[in-house]
């Protein structure tokens, strides 16, 4: 599942360079980049590219508001130390977090997928598509929940608008296989339903 294809479809740019043209690209062209950037047996440099958002994501969190991550029940400190304390952070999150999120939520997404769509694209796919679609989130971890909220936004319109093209179906089809992916990615692990809820507070709603 972690195959890196030599020359994949579309002659995805390798590297630093190539991360950078991918995330512009899946910004801004997303219908494109789907179409082009996901290839079959690619999965590396998909699970990669999750990788780095999740750690800007959560590296912004350490970085403007430390003091809501570290030393909380989900994340106590360790000999009363921050540095100490975030280094095992990133590091948990770059080599387990991370990347199991993105497989069970490929895993999620595919029996979903199964239900809705007849004919489909493979599992590596599904996977690249949902680390892709995170790509908004880069910028989630700083403490606006009007930017947070965006960034939550627009990453569950590009798995939607991913699941679309990948998997060559409808955009429907495509929403109500993505929904609970997207709430659970979005909504709960970048934090857009916390900021959605903060907002509504402020204006008086809640």
């Amino acid at each position: 599942m972690t195959t890196w294809v030599e020359n994949p479809r579309g002659g995805r740019e390798r590297g630093p360079r190539g991360i950078v043209r991918a995330w512009a690209e899946v910004l801004v062209r997303p219908r494109r980049f789907f179409r082009n950037g996901v290839a079959p047996g690619d999965q590396a440099p998909g699970l990669v590219f999750g990788v780095l958002v999740a750690l800007c994501y959560v590296g912004g969190l350490l970085w403007f508001t430390p003091e809501r991550v570290l030393g909380t029940e989900f994340v106590p400190l360790l000999a009363d130390s921050r540095a100490a304390t975030s280094l095992l952070l990133l590091v948990a999150v770059t080599l387990f977090v991370a990347p199991a999120t993105m497989h069970l939520l490929g895993a999620l997404q595919t029996l979903l997928l199964i239900a809705t769509v007849r004919e489909r694209a493979g599992v590596s796919e599904t996977v690249q598509t949902v680390a892709y679609a995170a790509a908004p989130c880069v910028l989630a971890g700083y403490p606006s929940p009007t930017l947070r909220l965006l960034c939550a936004a627009y990453g569950a319109v590009l798995l939607v608008v991913g699941l679309s093209v990948v998997h060559r179906t409808t955009l429907l089809r495509a929403t109500v296989a993505g929904a609970v992916p997207a709430t659970v990615l979005f909504g709960y692990g970048f934090g857009g339903v916390a900021a959605a809820t903060t907002l509504l507070r402020t204006a008086g709603v809640l």
